[in-house]
Order: structure tokens, then C-alpha cells, then sequence
């Protein structure tokens, strides 16, 4: 199968994220990848912060309280804060998986995003397919609830919301700035 005949038919897939549709805070970034003709997203992800209700922080086992991929306040996140089990607090970074056509479209688009400030990327597939995953290195986790018993105080869980805050922030100037850095990107 050719790389043109692999882009056509993964974009042209139904989006089975969680959300069912790419973020708005990085729409415009796998647009600009996607337009470009040695590359294509196949999962993207623009950052959040996360309230998960697990015996362990694995998302995959987790009912998700709380999701936002802006920042948030107190209020808004600690009403969710009420469970019997065991609940996280999480904030991610910014996370793309890209296909590029060859290796040499994989390292120049390895090498921008490591100027812009990414320190996660690199190839994760050269098999099939050429890979590249970035994450943007931005993470929060702290368990704030074991066994139905908030461990945290208020104004503790208030810290915890304000760090994961500046984190979505910093995370989306990242972003910004690959999204400008793309837009001439060839």
C-alpha cells in the first residue's frame, strides 16, 4: 500500500476517541500536518486535565469524573470529588502520532519539534510505517481520594488544580508556537 493510499483511508476513518472528534486546541495543527503531503495524524490529543475514578491511575480501567482541556478552577473540579474508591488528579501534556512518508520527512519533523521545545519525540515505528510520537512533557498525577477518603485538603487539592493550570497554559504555548512553525512548514 502507498503512503497516499494509507492517508486517504486513515483520514477518512470515524474518529473512535473517547470524544469522538479531535480537540479544538489542536484541530488547526493536525489540519496544517494533514495538508502537508508527507504527513498525516492517526491520534492527537491538545492536553487536559483529568479526574479519574480507578484502583489504579490506569486510564484504561478509569471512569473519567472530570475532563477539560482548559484550564480549570476549584469549584468546577472538587464537586466531582465525590467517589468510594480511588481517585486521581492528572494533567497531561499535548501527545500526536504522526505518519511521514519517509525517513527523512520522520527526522525534519523530529528536529522542529525538538527547536520548538518538545523533548518527547522521536520514531516509535519504522516498520509499516514511518512513526513519530511527541508528547509535550507537561504531567501532573496525584491521587487525591484511597479507599473513599479524600487525602488531600482543599487548599492542597487548590495548589494541586493551580500547578495542572500553568501546565495546560505552558502546553498550549508550546502548541502555538508548532502550529505557527507549521504553517510554513514544507
Amino acid at each position: 500500500m502507498t503512503f497516499e493510499l494509507d492517508k486517504k483511508n486513515i483520514l477518512g476513518k470515524v474518529d473512535k476517541s473517547q470524544k469522538g472528534k479531535i480537540d479544538t486546541g489542536i484541530k488547526e495543527i493536525c489540519d496544517l500536518i494533514n495538508n502537508n503531503k508527507n504527513y498525516y495524524t492517526t491520534s492527537s490529543c491538545s492536553g487536559r486535565i483529568v479526574l479519574l475514578e480507578a484502583d489504579s491511575n490506569k486510564k484504561n480501567k478509569a471512569k473519567w469524573l472530570f475532563v477539560s482541556h482548559e484550564s480549570t478552577d476549584f469549584e468546577s473540579i472538587s464537586k466531582k470529588l465525590d467517589s468510594k474508591s480511588e481517585v486521581w488528579l492528572r494533567q497531561e501534556g499535548a501527545i500526536l502520532h504522526i505518519c511521514c512518508k519517509d525517513l527523512e520527512s520522520a527526522e525534519k519533523l523530529i528536529n522542529l519539534v525538538k527547536s520548538i521545545g518538545f523533548k518527547r519525540a522521536g520514531m516509535i515505528s519504522i516498520n509499516k510505517r514511518f512513526v513519530v510520537e511527541i508528547i509535550s512533557s507537561e504531567h501532573l498525577c496525584a491521587p487525591v481520594i484511597k479507599k473513599g477518603k479524600k487525602i488531600v485538603t482543599d487548599e492542597y487539592f487548590s495548589v494541586l488544580i493551580s500547578e495542572a493550570n500553568k501546565k495546560i497554559r505552558k502546553n498550549k504555548e508550546k502548541l502555538e508556537h508548532l502550529k505557527t512553525n507549521l504553517e510554513t512548514f514544507k
